[in-house]
């Protein structure tokens, strides 16, 4: 039977991360692949018509020298196609996709809570510098595995930015650059060094804006050697300097965050997460 959401069957799902398997995990500079059209248009056209501004008091607006994006995980400000198409990412279908094409062998457990996730917009001017993802969640004190993205800009210009970036995971030079394109689903894996992130300030006309739809999955356990001389256990995100960028503010920035999370209690240091950039 088809699948609501692509134009293949269950089985074609399976078949096609098999098919594709080897390819994720040689990628470099860390295991991640790229879909183009991978679902059905008509449903990310309709998500994309319901999809809000993210600027009320109830989204999050993260402000600081190392991003300036809103996001949104509260269910409530999801329109129905939004709701149900999340819901079909966090299913048993895709779920096994993912297993299959990772290769991990740990069960893959999906967020409910959205944490860190849902619905981004980066408005004209913002940016994500680079970085590496919390490796705990904050609630289910689970191991971060994996992060899938789903973008929806239309008629996207390479004049606007916008890129998605994969650097080396010694932070030399950036790998690979991917277009934040409609219908574009982007897979990676998430360690100790894969440095990511949207650097360089959005360039779009004021009214267009960068939209994408973000999940991450978690497994009881990982291997140690992926998350090999960091804090296996942080819950905030790690970001880092590139060398041509004036780094000052960053650095005190994130050296206030370091001391916080190694000084303070986890507990101190969740409510922290929890309520900053609200």
């Amino acid at each position: 039977m088809e699948l609501k959401y692509n134009d293949f069957t269950y089985q074609d799902l399976r078949e096609k991360a098999i098919q594709h398997q080897e390819e994720y995990k040689k990628a470099l500079p860390f295991p991640y692949i790229v879909f183009d059209n991978f679902f059905k248009p008509s449903i990310l056209k309709e998500i994309l018509k319901e999809f809000p501004q993210l600027s009320e008091k109830t989204d999050i607006h993260y402000k600081n020298p190392n991003e300036s994006k809103f996001a949104s995980n509260k269910e409530l400000r999801f329109g129905e196609h939004t709701r149900d198409f999340l819901h079909y990412l966090n299913s048993q279908p895709f779920l096994e996709f993912l297993q299959d094409l990772t290769g991990i062998k740990e069960t893959l457990v999906p967020d409910p809570y959205f944490e860190g996730g849902g619905l981004h917009q980066i408005k004209r001017g913002g940016y994500l510098k680079l970085h590496v993802d919390f490796h705990k969640h904050r609630k289910m004190n689970l191991d971060r595995r994996l992060n899938v993205l789903v973008y929806l800009n239309e008629n996207w210009e390479e004049e606007y930015g916008g890129f998605f970036e994969l650097w080396e995971t010694d932070m030399s030079k950036c790998a690979e650059k991917i277009a934040p394109l409609f219908n574009r689903l982007v897979i990676f894996s998430t360690t100790g060094s894969s440095w990511h992130g949207h650097p360089d300030a959005l360039t779009c006309p004021e009214d267009r804006s960068r939209k994408s739809m973000a999940l991450y999955y978690y497994t009881n356990g990982r291997p140690k050697e992926e998350v090999a001389n960091v804090n296996s256990d942080r819950i905030t995100t790690t970001f880092a300097n590139r060398k041509d960028q004036d780094s000052t503010k960053m650095t005190a920035y994130n050296s206030m965050v370091n001391l916080a999370n190694d000084l303070l209690p986890p507990l101190f240091v969740r409510t922290i997460k929890k309520y900053r950039n609200k």
